[in-house]
């Protein structure tokens, strides 16, 4: 339980006697717990802090547990979230996973089911940034991007200064380096969910790359576009 215990949940839950007996059941597990009341309230904390897992209420006043969670995703942060519900038809859950909840779980629930549930996301979670972390720095033949900066030195020595989306899409391609990145995951990872871009625009993406990072564009040594599958950074 180590991992867990440095572990951070966001808890978003109306309901002040579920809420406290979840904060309590989650602390008693090692986890640190934020309580939030409200979707504008859920934001705000989570705009405010880092946190490893949200657990989501869907039926919240002021904005409901499934605009708060399509809105994180299209903020592009894929932190883990599980989904609360009073609603169990495979409507409402089929809803809650495609806005961008990882797990949904029906009231009333079993508190070791939900804590499981908890374990695993978190662990899962915990993973994927091992295998995945990149620095905020990275360098690759004479070119230097600088993901925090939004900034990058290309193969001739020119300072470009990269746009949002394109210092995304440049980390999930190197994060994932030397494989396929399907265009779907490039849609949710860096569009979100509700702006869906046409494949040209990401190849345009892909074009610029080419002329910021690559000496002969014709014939690109770093990045590819894999025709009706997704692209992919190469080295």
């Amino acid at each position: 339980m180590s991992e867990a215990n440095r572990a951070s949940i966001l808890l978003v839950e109306d309901e002040e006697n579920l809420h406290e007996a979840l904060k309590l059941n989650l602390e008693l597990e090692g986890y640190e717990v934020s309580s939030a009341f409200d979707g504008a309230a859920a934001l705000k904390a989570f705009d405010n802090a880092y946190f490893d897992l949200i657990i989501l209420d869907v039926m919240l006043p002021v904005m409901d547990g499934i605009q708060v969670a399509e809105t994180i995703r299209i903020r592009n942060n894929e932190t883990p979230i599980l989904m609360l519900s009073a609603r169990n038809s495979s409507a409402d859950r089929v809803m809650g996973l495609k806005k961008g909840a990882d797990d949904y779980l029906s009231k009333p629930f079993n508190l070791e089911e939900l804590l499981l549930r908890v374990s695993k996301l978190i662990n899962k979670n915990l993973k994927l940034q091992d295998k995945t972390s990149l620095g905020d720095q990275y360098q690759f033949g004479s070119n230097k991007i600088d993901f925090k900066a939004q900034e990058a030195i290309g193969y001739n020595g020119t300072v470009i200064r990269l746009s949002k989306k394109e210092t995304m899409l440049l980390k999930l391609l190197i994060e994932n380096k030397n494989e396929v990145v399907p265009r779907e995951k490039i849609l949710q990872a860096v569009w979100g969910y509700q702006v869906y871009p046409t494949t040209r625009t990401i190849d345009n993406f892909i074009l610029n790359f080419r002329k910021y990072f690559e000496e002969d564009t014709r014939n690109p040594r770093y990045f590819y576009s894999v025709r009706g599958v997704g692209y992919k950074y190469a080295e």
